[in-house]
């Protein structure tokens, strides 16, 4: 970056609905970016350092890490869609996305991943990204890991449950992945979905927002984005209102001109405004393809305390599983997971009263492994009457991966001594010994509403590609239908990765905003 920029060591300056006065905006910019998570922020910035004049608009509140609280039902509340209680139709996902500046990488784990290989060649000759290889993006890669510390954990970062895990998947012989994340200097304290408030964990928030702005970027907080509106197929700016997020009642509505309009908003709200607009979707697929990666958590107690409580809230993976087999059907992956009390007693379905307190009671004495689904993009988002849906429910064939994975869990869990691993259903499960595994595994049914999932990964519904009949967004990452509407967040995503998608975002909302800068100069 240049060296004549001043870059605020603490904070951002951003417009919230508490300090607005004035009942009408009437903005102009250069560029116009929908949301300031992992995609919008660094088209942000991307668009900034070129001199373009770039109004960002993030629907969530301002939460500068000095008023973070490292208490998750606190953050919960304040910082996550829905208040944390977003979820599918059917009631038994609870999709988890921050709803804040920054979005969901000022509240997620940090973990990241380069996109596989096998992806970059699947939508090669699946959706004619011919655009997007290996040696294309691994510049990007590069860049943002430059950008945003992500490196791999180090021994000392790894918690007192990492270590048994690892002695499980030794005893069971499977390969053992080291976790990277985007964090500088980690202070271990295990509050990553609360946020961080050190500003150890290297989110949009401290990075690219920051960097954004002290190129010029206006950032206004509180602001929804009601329509991108357009001319002739031509994309030309936004209307918006800003939202008192404690009293919800409207305090301003605002226009923004912008011959730019960068779509950043996620999954789940990029359709939905696309769908309020009336944009983009001849093809039909706006909203379509909705994949989330299922996850459930097997909790292992232990004879003594563990004490799980310091170090990286991920430290190992297993991906030995996880890209799919010969016929196509996608597998797992295992990751382990520091979690406050109020998140592991969510996830585990304990039930309430007695079962609930008893394993509360031993909660030192537990360690948590998630199974990730790698699931197929079969759900859907619509949005009617004003009421958004979230249609999607593990199929059969996904929750076969799921239960090989929970086998897998499972062994790893009692390799690494447990006394008890715990199944989350709504008939209590326990295994004890090597021999409940198969067992107990194979008895589970995929009835709706049983299993507690949990999502942090929505993914798809704006589906990218060469064909204009099957895709939304070209490979260049502007809609088919509307000019200079581009579109930069994990919504792109033509087919579910199976790994954390917060690096591949990084990287293709990179690439984008170089072609945005090429048309645009």
């Amino acid at each position: 970056m240049s060296q004549h920029i001043e870059i605020k060591a603490h904070g951002l300056d951003v417009t919230e609905a508490a300090a607005v006065s004035q009942t009408k905006f009437d903005l102009t910019a250069d560029a116009v970016v929908i949301g300031s998570g992992a995609g919008g922020a660094i088209a942000a910035y991307e668009l900034a350092k070129t001199g373009k004049k770039v109004i960002v608009l993030e629907a969530g509140r301002y939460v500068p890490s000095s008023k973070m609280s490292e208490m998750t039902a606190v953050s919960l509340g304040s910082m996550y869609a829905d208040q944390g209680g977003q979820a599918n139709a059917q009631g038994d996902i609870t999709i988890l996305q921050g709803a804040c500046v920054g979005g969901s990488t000022v509240v997620n784990a940090a973990l990241c991943f380069r996109t596989p290989d096998y992806y970059f060649k699947l939508w090669g000759e699946k959706y004619g990204l011919t655009n997007l290889t290996t040696e294309v993006m691994t510049p990007y890669f590069e860049t943002v890991e430059k950008n945003l510390w992500i490196k791999e954990n180090t021994a000392a970062e790894t918690s007192p449950g990492a270590e048994l895990i690892k002695e499980g998947l030794n005893a069971t012989d499977v390969p053992i992945g080291v976790a990277k994340r985007n964090v500088k200097n980690c202070a271990m304290t295990g509050f990553c979905f609360a946020g961080c408030k050190t500003d150890r964990k290297q989110s949009m928030l401290v990075t690219y927002l920051p960097w954004a702005q002290a190129h010029g970027a206006e950032i206004y907080a509180d602001t929804r984005v009601n329509t991108i509106t357009s001319d002739n197929g031509v994309a030309n700016g936004v209307t918006a209102e800003i939202i008192n997020p404690d009293s919800k009642e409207k305090v301003a509505d605002m226009t923004v001109k912008a011959p730019i309009v960068v779509l950043a908003a996620g999954p789940i709200q990029s359709p939905i405004i696309l769908m309020k607009s009336g944009l983009a979707n001849s093809s039909g697929q706006v909203g379509k393809n909705f994949a989330c990666h299922p996850s459930l958590s097997l909790t292992a107690e232990f004879d003594e305390p563990v004490n799980d409580f310091v170090g990286a809230t991920h430290s190992v993976y297993v991906d030995e599983y996880t890209l799919p087999d010969d016929t196509g059907v996608g597998g797992f992956i295992l990751l382990n997971a520091i979690e406050q009390p109020v998140l592991a007693g969510a996830s585990q379905n304990p039930g309430t009263g007695k079962p609930y307190i008893n394993l509360m009671e031993k909660f030192a004495n537990t360690i948590r492994l998630i199974t990730l689904l790698h699931d197929k993009n079969t759900g859907d988002v619509s949005f009617e009457n004003g009421v958004k849906t979230i249609n999607y429910t593990v199929d059969d064939e996904d929750f076969e991966s799921m239960k090989d994975g929970l086998k897998v869990n499972a062994r790893t869990l009692l390799g690494a001594g447990a006394a008890k691993v715990f199944v989350p259903t709504t008939l209590s499960k326990v295994i004890e010994s090597e021999a409940d595994v198969d067992p107990v595994i194979d008895s589970l049914r995929n009835e709706k509403s049983r299993y507690p999932y949990t999502s942090f990964h929505p993914q798809g519904t704006l589906r990218m590609g060469a064909d204009p009949k099957q895709t939304v967004v070209n490979p260049m990452g502007e809609t088919h239908d509307v000019k200079n509407l581009y579109v930069v967040d994990a919504s792109l995503l033509p087919t579910s990765i199976g790994y954390n998608p917060s690096e591949t975002v990084f990287a293709l909302a990179n690439y984008i905003s170089d072609k945005i800068n090429e048309a645009h100069k």
